[in-house]
């Protein structure tokens, strides 16, 4: 982040709180280019949102508005410079409902605490679809008013260029493109005249104080009503259980009929193609995301939803003939490549750390493994060898400089206590199952004490079977890349 655009977020929050800035903390990337931070004053907080689209900001903006107006839980807009692309919003704490699913899980597998609070969020879902539907201003959703052809088309392919091509799965252009035409009309047979928030999943769903808020809706228009509800139930590392998901579907259908008139059949056999254009849709992120932006948390994801179209494929019959597009789908299922990823995820049980050396000067490295969380330890307090000529051109990783931060600094001290706090957490992790840990060490120049100070932490933590140590050092990374 640049000074002028850090200076102009904490000008909004100042006006908006009326005091200081506290803690501005950056948040972990998402899917998408938008960037969050938090900042603390003295008595209060709030989410801030960057994001250079202007017209997914008004969509956002207008939105939840609409929803405030008629009682739906969203965050509230408690200050906006749209000019700077910049609004806050209220903080709801960093619980989503997949952070709650997976710590539930880690304790106790899958229990009747996750169908409730499931079912909460269903009781909810048709509130926007229906209720918010209504009255809702679909000139403003971008980037466009309805999830019609050109919309799904848009996501076949995406599925196909960033999945099936980058994964090197065969399949006729010609066929296939038929494939997706005749799949769009049959999924546009459905009534189409409802509000589809669009990326309605466990991460864009916070629990506070027990109840579901949502998020991340500036991606909605007018759809069907089966696109949410798949997404939510076939959203790949929720990884529910398929009889979960039958009797999730059949509350869905109970609870949808008070506000609408349904056949539940017919719904049913509709619901299924949405699923799968759904599962479709995410691959084809997971691919652009990480075959091609190289983010390995998005490949994280792929066994997932892969193992959710094998089901689909096993399980259900389509009305219709899309040959080509089910050979190709067979193909993912069947792949070398996919399995390989899949093998990684369940054999490798070990907790990933991640170690950071960084310079204050530039920014805190962000965890990009979708998970947050981890430690970021300031060096800045020990004795610095780079003040001294001798040790200005070499770094944490000499001898000589190891030798000083031993012998004429409270490095080891230091590295005592960071020790105990980190052991600590690393036990309840490995306890818990929990895939990642990021640990960042900073000083000055990102050069002696920080990189001293990861890689003792990298020996330190070697004793530990269940763990697998990744070590990066930033401002080294630069120098040998010049």
């Amino acid at each position: 982040m640049n000074d002028k655009k850090k200076e102009q977020i904490t000008n909004l929050f100042k006006l908006w709180s009326n005091g200081p800035v506290l803690e501005f903390t950056p948040l972990p990337p998402s899917g998408s280019y938008r960037e969050y931070y938090r900042l603390k004053g003295e008595r209060k907080s709030a989410i801030v949102v960057y994001n250079a689209d202007e017209k997914e900001n008004w969509a956002f903006i207008e939105f939840t508005r609409h929803f405030t107006k008629i009682g739906l839980p969203v965050p509230s807009i408690l200050a906006e410079d749209l000019d700077k692309d910049i609004y806050l919003l209220e903080d709801l704490g960093d619980t989503t409902l997949f952070s709650y699913l997976s710590e539930i899980r880690s304790e106790e597998n899958f229990n009747e605490r996750i169908v409730h609070i499931y079912k909460k969020v269903i009781d909810i879902l048709p509130r926007f679809q229906i209720e918010a539907g209504k009255n809702l201003n679909y000139n403003v959703c971008y980037p466009r008013a309805q999830f019609d052809k050109q919309s799904m088309m848009w996501d076949l392919n995406y599925f196909k260029y960033y999945f099936l091509k980058l994964g090197k799965i065969p399949f006729d252009e010609q066929t296939l493109e038929i494939d997706f035409n005749t799949f769009a009309d049959y999924l546009l047979s459905a009534d189409c005249n409802y509000f589809l928030y669009r990326d309605f999943q466990s991460r864009n769903i916070m629990i506070k104080n027990g109840k579901p808020f949502f998020i991340d809706y500036q991606g909605g228009r007018k759809g069907a009503l089966h696109y949410d509800l798949a997404s939510l139930l076939f959203d790949a590392k929720a990884d529910l259980p398929h009889k979960v998901r039958a009797e999730l579907l059949k509350y869905y259908i109970l609870t949808v009929k008070k506000y609408t008139a349904i056949d539940e059949t017919e719904f049913v056999q509709m619901f299924f193609g949405y699923v799968l254009i759904r599962i479709l849709q995410a691959l084809g992120t997971y691919g652009f995301r990480g075959f091609y932006e190289k983010k390995e948390h998005f490949l994280k994801s792929i066994p997932f939803a892969i193992d959710n179209l094998s089901w689909l494929l096993n399980t259900v019959s389509f009305p219709i003939k899309i040959p080509s597009l089910i050979d190709a789908l067979h193909g993912v299922v069947n792949s070398k490549e996919f399995r390989q990823i899949g093998e990684v995820r369940k054999v490798s049980n070990k907790l990933e750390v991640s170690l950071f050396s960084f310079s204050y000067r530039q920014s805190i490295p962000q965890d990009h493994s979708g998970n947050g969380g981890g430690f970021v330890f300031d060096c800045r307090a020990i004795h610095n060898p780079g003040r001294y000529n001798r040790y200005k051109m070499l770094t944490g990783k000499d001898e000589a400089v190891k030798k000083f931060l031993l012998e004429e600094s409270d490095a080891e001290k230091f590295l005592s206590s960071v020790f105990e706090i980190v052991h600590q957490t690393i036990d309840v992790y490995i306890k818990r199952k929990f895939a990642h840990l990021m640990i960042s060490f900073g000083c000055t120049g990102g050069q002696h004490r920080s990189v001293y100070c990861a890689d003792r932490m990298a020996e330190y933590l070697q004793s530990i079977p269940e763990i697998e140590i990744k070590v990066r050092h930033i401002e080294l990374e630069k120098k040998d890349n010049q």
